[in-house]
């Protein structure tokens, strides 16, 4: 008698699923744990959630330039913006273009949300232009067509210069005071410094007769200018093309200017970063140029090195504001220190204007919404309790329609709900994902995608029982056509939340993530869980023995008898028919 042929053995790990269960309960540990040794131990939530400020910004046309609104130049301000947010460390802000002219930035409440806000505000080009003219911010008296002789800048206000290619230092001017020969004479002869052959610029002891009506016009409003009112400082610096002579207010309003022509642009600046300088023991801002950004700065500053103060300075001019002016005394190239009176906070802000300052566009703020975390509370709550809602109803047909098969679904539901809680917690800080209401309701969708997958598996095991098979050899001749079908069914919702993440902006990418990441989810759990403790369910009296109560029972199932092969017997030969 041959000797029966060895089968094939189990395949998948169906004969040993507790190595699958293992694996799953090892990757829940060491997320939970993760979640709790990062302190976050709650996903962070969006704007709708949380509360924030949403800000509209609508580009206005720029002179000369009436084809400036498109989408490219909408795009490269999203982008900039962005950066420029993102770099104070409000990694859940939203930037995203609305319609032609209108981008919709969402700040969420935060530590830096405040500081966010102005600089998102702050839209204007960024320009270095060489400094005229500098006296107090306080608008002159009637009558006068130029600044006072006493008037003098802060120190402060203008930090010192360096090369740090060379490490060499350059001390501030002994005298900061503005003279007012120096300020006519230079609006009077040229828009931009040009040192004698003694060193000191040329001047005039007043304007000359025959001054230009452009240039006394340029006194007139440097005279009338009053930077020490936020109306004042608005008005300074507007409408200005980077070849004009122009004046502006310093940030603080404690200073106004007249500015050259800019001689560098934002775009020429590769790099900008806050530092400290260990020997001085004070905050720095340091600087790299582009390679033409480079050739500029070492052109202008070659030119200001040689003037007396405050015609050794140049002005970094944002938004019709001079948020710095530091002093030249040597020319530099490539690379630059800008140093004073920082804090930590100036140093960061200053360095982050001069890495994302330079926007293709100006910008108007329309509209500013603030949502406040009591009306998100709300909406979370209601997001939740529709979750709860939706759970209840799969849970009463699951217990109604398949008894004790139900209970391995809501185990399963059970692990899925623990692995999407854990890795929602731990993106937030990784990637910046924010939980917010379309989130949610990616979420709540997910619970009928994961419940769809158990169903299919159930219904193949049924499928097989009705076949006459018992459960043990259903469990598994069952898998492998469930298997195809939910990994079908699981890669088409997949390819569609990541289209909806690729082709969306905003918060319907939040509802494409969340739905992507449950259907991953999804068919880790089913392999690594539903299958491998249906496998040992079924080793089980109360399954096995088809229990009423186990959803399997084969007579509510309509089973048929099993299939018994029969011997055929040879019937004798008649002797007669012989």
């Amino acid at each position: 008698m041959a000797a029966p042929k060895k089968g094939r053995g189990p395949s998948g790990g169906q004969g040993r699923p507790g190595r699958a269960l293992a694996l799953i309960l090892i990757a829940m540990v060491a997320l939970t744990g993760g979640m709790f040794l990062s302190g976050h131990t709650t996903p962070r939530l969006g704007i709708d959630l949380a509360g924030g400020t949403s800000i509209t910004l609508k580009a206005k046309s720029q002179p000369g330039k009436p084809d400036a609104i498109n989408q490219t130049n909408m795009d490269t301000a999203v982008s900039i913006i962005e950066r420029r947010v993102n770099g104070l460390g409000v990694s859940e802000a939203e930037v995203q273009t609305q319609g032609r002219d209108n981008i919709i930035v969402n700040i969420p409440k935060g530590t830096n949300s405040k500081q966010a806000r102005e600089q998102v505000g702050t839209t204007a080009q960024l320009y270095f232009r060489p400094v005229l003219a500098v006296t107090e911010g306080k608008a002159t008296p009637t009558g006068t067509a130029s600044p006072s002789a006493s008037g003098s800048p802060k120190p402060s206000a203008s930090p010192s210069s360096k090369e740090t290619a060379s490490g060499s230092k350059a001390t501030p001017s002994a005298s900061a005071t503005t003279q007012g020969r120096a300020v006519t004479g230079a609006l009077t002869k040229d828009t931009s410094p040009s040192p004698s052959a003694s060193g000191t610029p040329k001047a005039s002891a007043s304007p000359s007769a025959s001054a230009d009506p452009a240039t006394a016009e340029l006194q007139k409003k440097f005279a009338e200018l009053d930077c020490s009112t936020k109306a004042g400082r608005a008005k300074a610096g507007t409408d200005v093309k980077p070849t004009d002579t122009t004046v502006a207010c310093s940030s603080e309003g404690d200073a106004k200017y007249v500015l050259g022509p800019a001689e560098v642009s934002g775009t020429d600046v590769d790099s900008a970063k806050a530092a400290i300088d260990q020997q001085r023991g004070m905050w720095i801002v340091q600087m790299d140029f582009t390679d033409k950004g480079s050739k500029k700065f070492q052109q202008i500053t070659s030119k200001l090195s040689t003037q007396q103060s405050p015609m050794n300075q140049f002005a970094i001019a944002l938004d019709g504001e001079v948020v710095s002016a530091p002093q030249v005394n040597e020319t530099l190239s490539g690379s630059a220190e800008i140093s004073g009176s920082f804090t930590q906070q100036s140093a960061q802000d200053l360095a982050n204007v001069l890495s994302y300052g330079a926007l293709p566009l100006s910008f108007n703020e329309d509209t500013v919404t603030t949502v406040t975390a009591a009306l998100g509370g709300e909406q979370l709550q209601a997001g939740l309790i529709a979750g709860a809602i939706g759970l209840a109803l799969v849970v009463i047909y699951l217990v109604a329609y398949y008894r004790g098969l139900a209970l391995i679904a809501l185990l399963s539901l059970l692990v899925s709900g623990i692995l999407t809680y854990t890795l929602m917690s731990l993106l937030g800080p990784a990637i910046g994902f924010a939980l917010n209401l379309p989130a949610v309701c990616g979420a709540i969708v997910a619970i009928g995608i994961t419940a769809d997958s158990f169903i299919v598996y159930f219904e193949r095991i049924r499928d097989e029982i009705r076949e006459g098979r018992t459960l043990r050899p259903a469990v598994e001749r069952a898998w492998p056509r469930a298997r195809r079908t939910i990994l079908v069914s699981d890669f088409v919702s997949f390819l569609a939340a990541a289209v909806l993440f690729i082709v969306t902006v905003g918060k319907v990418q939040g509802f494409a993530f969340t739905l992507g990441l449950t259907t991953l989810l999804d068919v880790v759990v089913v392999f690594l869980f539903t299958k491998p403790v249906m496998t040992l369910m079924a080793r089980t009296k109360f399954f096995s023995s088809g229990h009423s109560w186990s959803g399997l029972d084969p007579k509510r199932l309509g089973a048929k008898p099993p299939l018994r092969r029969s011997r055929r017997v040879n019937a004798p030969i008649d002797p007669k028919e012989a």
